[in-house]
């Protein structure tokens, strides 16, 4: 007898079907067929235990399983319950005639019950999209799955559940959850607020800048100045997350599985902060079967670097292509998969090995020569994409201790809502003419962009001209200071880059400047 029970494969961010066929024919042996890895194939084991354990024969026929389709390669433990149903269906024990229904994911325990499972959002996606009436998952994962309306989740711990829910002897009512409800109700939760932040003015006002305009940004200061703390608040003076944003932010966590017991819908951008000692594949993903990587999981928010000189330039280097497309491709020999990664690099670093060159107080104890070999580490290409250079100094004492109230992330993220939506609407016409790539904010301007959208007077023209020949400025700094300069009018609310818009351009471009980098 053949029966039929539905799946899904997860590849990239995306979800397919998978057709599970059970058939039993003359014979002895178990053959799991259709590209299965070694997790797919030990379902066996436990499919044979849980069986048998439910008090029902396991079939002495030769049972075939075939995974289809069978020419993409499927992973990981979430087939055993499809399967386990399935043959129970073939060999007669359940009458279930609305197996083909529902989507059927699960890992099962030896003695029955239901573990969570990997990339249920884009599987429930998938399901209602395909037309199935339902999604049959592990308990632990239903929140995570009702995100989707209009299909019906159906969460259960234990196999028995499911066989008596498709046998019509369980009624177990779907879950359904108000997302766009909870979404809005929990839209910017973050606990660093910069109102706890006193001093360091001048950060906060570069920090706004690369908000409002999306640009990459490079802290550059001694230990304990603050760089991180300064980092870790930047996202909440972006512009909140749309429904759409946190749909596909959510993907990517799903497929990783990093949404946890909650598995609501993320309302808040994201903030990864990968140490140092990262191989390459974590940060931009990868494996047999790709999974996506921390440059993905910081999509639609903060990708921050810490320690920037001390990651191995091999994982730096594999940055600049997403840095500049936002999005990584991963190509295997049968299969190639792309991950949106449209984040904001923000990375920090000591100006020394000590951690004092430029200090004002200690005095840097490097060898000679040490300081430029240090910020050689970061590659000319890759500082080629940071717009903003930073130059962090340590708050005093006085400023520490001053009972002057800081602006809020609230009120600060006002301002770069208002610059943020100045430049959806210059971009306007250039998303609706249909290119490959969408441009919402300065930052992902192109060079013909540039030229037509950042005009500068003939007395910036000559400003800029002075600046590059006096402070030894890189030819790749021209058009980073008037992307940023083109912000910095943004939030001025001006329609023009004026010489003040230049001139603060022009002092985020530390790294550039004789003597720090040659």
């Amino acid at each position: 007898m053949l029966a039929k029970a539905f799946g899904s494969a997860v590849y990239g961010v995306n979800a397919y079907m998978v057709t599970i066929e059970v058939n039993l024919v003359q014979g002895t042996k178990f053959f799991l067929v259709g590209l299965p890895d070694n997790a797919v194939k030990e379902s066996q084991q436990r499919v044979e235990s849980v069986i048998k354990d439910l008090g029902f024969a396991f079939p002495r026929n030769r049972v075939i399983v075939n995974l289809a389709p069978a020419d993409i390669r499927k992973e990981g433990s979430a087939y055993d319950l499809p399967i386990a149903l399935g043959i129970l269906a073939a060999a007669g024990h359940i009458v279930a005639d609305n197996l083909d229904k529902y989507i059927i994911m699960g890992e099962l325990s030896l003695d029955g019950t239901l573990r969570p499972i990997k990339g249920v959002l884009p599987i429930a996606i998938e399901a209602r999209k395909q037309g199935f009436k339902g999604f049959i998952l592990p308990k632990e994962n239903e929140e995570e799955a009702a995100i989707v309306n209009n299909i019906d989740i159906i969460g259960v711990t234990h196999i028995n559940e499911a066989i008596d829910f498709l046998c019509g002897k369980l009624k177990i009512p779907p879950l359904v959850k108000d997302t766009r409800d909870i979404f809005y109700n929990t839209l910017n939760a973050y606990e660093a607020d910069f109102g706890n932040v006193q001093g360091q003015e001048n950060i906060k006002r570069a920090l706004e800048i690369a908000a409002a305009g999306g640009h990459n940004v490079i802290m550059i200061g001694p230990p304990g100045a603050g760089k991180t703390m300064l980092a870790k608040r930047l996202p909440s003076i972006l512009p909140p997350l749309t429904l759409l944003e946190a749909l596909e932010t959510t993907k990517i966590h799903s497929v990783a599985g990093k949404l946890g017991k909650a598995g609501s819908l993320i309302s808040s951008r994201p903030f990864r902060s990968p140490h140092h000692t990262i191989s390459d594949v974590a940060l931009v993903g990868g494996g047999g079967i790709p999974q996506p990587g921390e440059i993905s999981l910081a999509h639609n928010g903060v990708l921050f670097l810490d320690e920037l000189p001390e990651f191995k330039r091999t994982v730096l280097e594999v940055m600049r292509q997403p840095l500049e497309e936002r999005r990584v491709t991963i190509s295997r020999a049968k299969i190639s998969i792309e991950f949106p990664s449209s984040f904001m690099l923000v990375a920090s670093m000591n100006p020394c090995p000590c951690g004092f060159y430029n200090h004002p107080d200690k005095e840097c104890v490097c060898p000679p020569g040490t300081v430029q070999r240090y910020l050689n580490k970061v590659s000319g290409p890759l500082l080629d994409r940071i717009d903003l250079h930073v130059e962090v100094t340590p708050v005093s004492f006085d400023q520490m201790t001053s009972n002057r109230k800081s602006e809020t992330s609230e009120q600060i993220r006002e301002r770069v809502i208002k610059a943020r939506e100045v430049q959806i609407t210059r971009f306007k016409a250039i998303n609706d003419s249909g290119g490959d790539m969408q441009v919402y904010c300065n930052a992902m301007m192109q060079p013909q962009m540039v030229k037509e959208i950042c005009v500068i007077s003939e007395a910036g023209r000559s400003l800029l001209k002075a600046a590059m020949e006096k402070l030894g400025l890189s030819a790749r700094a021209y058009d980073r200071i008037l992307k940023v300069s083109r912000t910095i009018a943004d939030l001025a609310a001006s329609e023009d880059i004026k010489i003040e818009h230049l001139a603060e351009a022009i002092q985020y471009r530390s790294l550039d400047r004789a003597g720090w980098a040659g």
